[in-house]
């Protein structure tokens, strides 16, 4: 880490417990000048951490936050690497690029992501330490033909989590969101190499909304909600992220012996949108219809005047139709 880097996670520290805190006892704390505390400051408010400063008073976080604790992680669960990386471009691109090196099943955590990414190349914001961004590799020795539809299942192995944890209200929605009271909760990105005949090597990554502050809302382009407002008692997030990997893992172990046939119960009961009307939007082209579920193979099931069609591929967004 360079170290720039480490004095800004150190200034972190010192803030994260949202009380004031002055430049000049950050400075000589931290050993630098109030003008470089200052520096410091602005960037990481770009970072999307809600800073602010009161006369007399010094600098403060608008509410405290927890920062994830690597050893507490590797303690509490059962997989052969985890690693916390507070800075990142991606979970999901630091994964990728070392497949060749990783064991199944390794995790990388961040607390900001520089290229967060979702689904077809679109931007996720990733604010400092007020959200979870996870991903986890996994090697599917059944090759990458057997990984369509392991999107809905991480879908709903986090979201019955989630009901675990205090928030019996989250739904899961096609292909790969979690939702809460009809908004973007978390999102789901699998991506794969490998070929034909090969094993798959799967990168699972997730994008979880906990307690984002309204500051990041300029840069959503949709709705979106927070754990926090979903979960009661709100967990910590050092838990909350144990609870996901370990119930990730037991979804990837069981959908490797029953394949999607082990979810279609739950997500039946836990689909946002079923029996409410819908629009899938392909390109320019729109199709409106009933939303009745997904089908074996996990395509969407849409209900267009009687008549049921499914839907399948990943150049299709669902959306409410109001």
């Amino acid at each position: 880490m360079s170290r720039t880097h480490s004095a800004r996670l150190a200034l972190i520290g010192r803030l994260s417990d949202g009380e004031f805190h002055s430049g000049e006892m950050l400075g000589d704390a931290l050993g630098m000048s109030r003008a470089a505390i200052s520096k410091h400051i602005k960037v990481l408010q770009s970072w999307g951490l809600d800073i602010y400063r009161v006369q007399g008073k010094g600098y403060c976080l608008s509410q405290p936050i927890e920062l994830l604790d690597e050893a507490w992680l590797s303690d509490h669960t059962d997989v052969p690497a985890l690693s916390v990386i507070p800075v990142i471009d991606s979970t999901n691109q630091h994964l990728m690029e070392r497949v060749g090196q990783l064991t199944s099943g390794s995790v990388c955590l961040a607390e900001y992501q520089q290229q967060g990414r979702g689904r077809r190349g679109r931007v996720w914001q990733s604010p400092f330490g007020s959200n979870l961004y996870l991903s986890m590799y996994w090697r599917l020795d059944a090759g990458p033909a057997a990984a369509m539809g392991l999107s809905l299942v991480v879908g709903v192995a986090m979201t019955k989590a989630l009901h675990e944890l205090g928030a019996p209200g989250v739904k899961v929605k096609w292909p790969n969101d979690l939702y809460y009271q009809d908004k973007k909760l978390a999102g789901i990105l699998v991506e794969m190499t490998g070929q034909t005949g090969d094993a798959a090597h799967l990168v699972i990554g997730m994008g979880l909304n906990i307690g984002m502050g309204p500051h990041v809302s300029e840069h959503i382009d949709q709705p979106w909600a927070r754990l926090a407002d979903a979960c009661q008692p709100m967990p910590s997030r050092n838990v909350l992220a144990s609870v996901l990997i370990s119930r990730l893992q037991d979804a990837l172990l069981d959908y490797e012996k029953t394949g999607l046939a082990g979810i279609m119960d739950d997500w039946q009961q836990l689909d946002n949108f079923k029996g409410r009307p819908v629009k899938l939007l392909m390109g320019d082209r729109e199709v409106r219809g009933i939303e009745r579920g997904i089908d074996e193979h996990g395509a969407l099931l849409l209900d267009v005047d009687g008549v049921i069609t499914p839907y399948l591929g990943g150049e299709i967004s669902l959306r409410r139709d109001d």
